[in-house]
C-alpha cells in the first residue's frame, strides 16, 4: 500500500515521509503540483497527503482534479491556513481530512489509519511486546493485564517505542515522531516523558542507551 506525498518544503516532506516509513507504509514523495497529481492516478497509491501551497499546480487545483480523476482516493490536505472558512473551502472541494501546520506525526498518522481503515478490517489495531498491550483504536493501555491511565502525549511516545521493540531511538527521532518536526519546547521533554512512562510501566521497560536514545525492552 503506498502513500503519496506532495509537498515541496523538503523538511516537512522527509519527516513525514520518514515517519510514516517507521509504521511500516510505502512512501513516495512529489514536491511539484503538476507531478503529483500525475503520481496520483497511479492505481497503487492509496491514499495523498497534499500540501496546498505548490509550485507547477496550486493543491486546491490538485484536490479539484483528484475527485475527477479518482473521487475514492482518500486525501489529507497539510496547510499553514487555520481559518475555519479555509478548513470548510477544503472539504467542500472533497478534502477527506485537514491537518493544520505544524502538527505532531502522531496526529497525522491516526487520521491516516483512520482513512485506510476499510469496514472489513478489524476495528482495533493493537501492539504488543513485554507485556505491555495498546489499542491504538480505543487508547487502551494495559500492563500484565492491569490497565493504565496515559495522556495523549504518553500514549503516542509509547506507541512510537512499541512499533521499534528493541531498537535505539534517539532524542532527535521521538521528538519528531511524537512532538512534530518543528517542535521548540524543554529540551528535556522527552527525558521527562521517559521518566513518566517508567513511572506507569515500571523502571526496568524503557532503557537509556547513553549518547544514544532510548529502547522498549523486555522485563
Amino acid at each position: 500500500m503506498a502513500i503519496l506525498v506532495i509537498e515541496d518544503e523538503p523538511g516537512i516532506a522527509d519527516f513525514v515521509r520518514r515517519g510514516l516509513e517507521a509504521a511500516g507504509f510505502s512512501v513516495e514523495v512529489e514536491s511539484d503540483g503538476q507531478l503529483g497529481l500525475e503520481a496520483a492516478q497511479r492505481t497503487d497509491v492509496q491514499l495523498v497527503v497534499l500540501d496546498l501551497g505548490l509550485p507547477g499546480l496550486p493543491g486546491e487545483e490538485v484536490l479539484t482534479r483528484l475527485r475527477t480523476l479518482r473521487p475514492a482516493l482518500p486525501v489529507i490536505v497539510l496547510t499553514a491556513k487555520a481559518a475555519v472558512s479555509d478548513r470548510v473551502a477544503n472539504l467542500d472541494a472533497g478534502a477527506d481530512d485537514y491537518l493544520v501546520k505544524p502538527f505532531s506525526f502522531s496526529e497525522l498518522l491516526a487520521r491516516v489509519r483512520a482513512r485506510l481503515r476499510s469496514p472489513a478490517q478489524p476495528s482495533s489495531v493493537v501492539l504488543e511486546a513485554g507485556g505491555i498491550r495498546l489499542d491504538v483504536r480505543t487508547r487502551e493501555a494495559t500492563v500484565s493485564g492491569q490497565s493504565v491511565r496515559l495522556s495523549s502525549r504518553e500514549f503516542s511516545l509509547l506507541e512510537v517505542l512499541l512499533r521499534h521493540p528493541g531498537q535505539v531511538l534517539s532524542q532527535t527521532q521521538l521528538l519528531d515522531l511524537v512532538w512534530g518536526y518543528d517542535f521548540e519546547g524543554a529540551s528535556n521533554v522527552v527525558e521527562t516523558y521517559v521518566r513518566h512512562l517508567r513511572r506507569k510501566l515500571g523502571p526496568e521497560r524503557i532503557e537509556t542507551v547513553r549518547r544514544a536514545g532510548y529502547r522498549l525492552v523486555s522485563p
